[in-house]
């Protein structure tokens, strides 16, 4: 787009434009061909109308549909939640109609990460304290902090740190039904994280998910020392409060028994690895109006690039492709994959109408704010995060992902359950675009923030790895894809995010939980 546009037309047809800049009531536009004069202000990353838009017709942005009129809307107006409207409207899922593979990369990358014995690649070596019930958060915690000076670093180097998970669950849930396996599973999938080198469990002794149930359910090993060879899986040290006499006699234990872990955790060194061991996590949140313009489509660019290299990316957030979710059915390898896609958005409308919900109570306040009217509107700029790639599965909340390819996982459209759902599949870099400021991080995992507007990354350089904002000021949406995708290979082999520099990763860890609480 020319450096000096104002608004932007993402498609001939498209009712509306995009404010790439705020602008005043009264200024002269060409978009398409079009004289448009704006009729009032319009803030940045908001909508103003190109055509005039009778009430009741269908509002098209992306060439896709985000609603409809309210009410008769004058070209040159602003539009937003006081005269557009979500309603439902049927899809065409034309499974696999548009699913053509991406190219092979002719140049192979690689970066410089821990192989483990499964085959796959850490990013980052941390000893994790596993909590399997908030009745021992606390004391997981106060294990974690007798580590949180680093001091360690001084004599085990290849250690990135200890960090505790966790959560407010474990208990109240029924024995063995979803909510359980969702937290084992999760629990399980940062336990034996690529990016996690060594690992204690504690418990307090009387919980629903307990220890033992947790290791044996999901077949759990510790690693041992990098130099093992074969590899001799280990049963995962556990300790139970109860058992040990208290929270004081565990800390203690527990201390003893990480610094035991480390020698094994440091034996680990970073090794050349191809790219395609990249298994990276798409994320958006804080969304604004130019999330599906900027960092959205460039983080695409970006997950083709991977998938080119043979690795794998995973979109998540269900609630926020509705609406889009035909464009990834078109692109599923089979038609099965795309009815998978298909069930979970049914499931989803179930789901919320059980409690008097709709899915479309979301954009948040600030996602308004910030010029996003409808959840098809949010959900269409989401889904640009995918690049191109074909669809090749469609698996549930937290399950290991092995498949190269671009793969669909079922989460919230909630930040912290959803992330946490993607890197306890195994997701080795997560990347988080955001156009009102989220600050997310998420240990074991490293967290790269992308900046949908210049204002933003210029407010908060602490918090931000890339500004996509300079799509807006003419910078080509490859160009950005191709920065980003460059900055993941540098993070992968080491190079610190803004997140991890503010020590933000723990408290973010945010099981998903569907069911009651007993």
């Amino acid at each position: 787009m020319p450096a000096a546009t104002a608004a932007v037309l993402l498609r001939p047809d498209d009712s509306v434009a995009v404010a790439a800049r705020p602008i005043p009531a009264g200024t002269d536009l060409e978009l398409a061909g079009r004289l448009v004069t704006t009729r009032e202000p319009i803030p940045l990353g908001h909508k103003l109308a190109v055509v005039n838009i009778a009430a009741g017709a269908a509002v098209r942005k992306y060439g896709q549909v985000i609603g409809f009129a309210a009410e008769p809307i004058p070209a040159g107006s602003w539009v937003h939640t006081h005269n557009l409207k979500a309603e439902r409207f049927n899809r065409d899922y034309a499974f696999g109609t548009d699913a053509v593979p991406i190219a092979p990369a002719a140049e192979p990358r690689t970066f410089r990460g821990y192989l483990r014995p499964d085959g796959r690649v850490g990013t980052r070596n941390y000893i994790a304290v596993v909590s399997t019930v908030n009745c021992s958060a606390s004391t997981a915690r106060l294990i974690s902090d007798r580590f949180r000076d680093g001091a360690f670093r001084r004599q085990f180097p290849n250690i990135d740190g200890v960090f505790a998970i966790t959560h407010k669950g474990g208990c109240g849930l029924p024995f063995e039904g979803p909510d359980f396996q969702i937290l084992e599973r999760v629990l399980a999938g940062f336990a034996t994280h690529p990016n996690v080198a060594a690992y204690l469990i504690v418990g307090l002794g009387c919980e629903g998910v307990y220890a033992d149930h947790l290791v044996a359910s999901q077949n759990l090993v510790s690693l041992g020392p990098a130099e093992a060879t074969p590899p001799r899986p280990q049963r995962p040290r556990v300790l139970n409060i109860q058992d040990q006499g208290g929270i004081t006699r565990t800390v203690e234990a527990a201390v003893a028994a990480v610094e035991q872990l480390m020698p094994e955790a440091n034996s680990w060194q970073r090794t050349e690895q191809p790219a395609s061991k990249l298994c990276v996590a798409l994320e958006c949140g804080g969304s604004d109006g130019n999330s599906g313009i900027t960092a959205n489509p460039a983080l695409g660019v970006a997950a083709d690039l991977i998938v080119a290299q043979g690795g794998t990316v995973i979109l998540g957030e269900t609630t926020e492709i509705y609406g889009a979710e035909h464009l990834l059915t078109r692109r599923s390898i089979r038609p099965e994959v795309g009815e998978k896609l298909v069930q979970k958005i049914r499931w989803w409308e179930w789901y919320t109408g059980l409690f008097g919900a709709e899915i479309n109570n979301n954009p948040s306040p600030g996602n308004k704010a910030g010029g996003l009217t409808t959840i098809y509107e949010k959900s269409l700029g989401a889904a640009a995060k995918a690049g191109s790639s074909p669809l090749v599965d469609v698996v549930d909340y937290a399950a290991t992902v092995r498949t190269p390819g671009l793969v669909f996982m079922d989460t919230p459209g909630y930040d912290p359950p959803c992330t946490t759902g993607l890197v306890a599949s195994g997701a080795n870099v997560l990347v988080f675009t955001t156009g009102r400021g989220s600050v997310l991080g998420l240990r074991p995992t490293p967290c790269i923030k992308v900046a949908t507007n210049t204002p933003l990354y210029e407010r908060m350089r602490d918090d931000m790895d890339l500004d996509a904002g300079t799509i807006l000021a003419g910078e080509p949406v490859e160009s950005v894809g191709r920065r980003l995708f460059e900055r993941i290979l540098e993070v992968a082999s080491g190079t610190p995010t803004q997140s991890e520099r503010a020590g933000v990763g723990e408290e973010e860890f945010a099981p998903w939980q569907i069911g009651p609480t007993l």
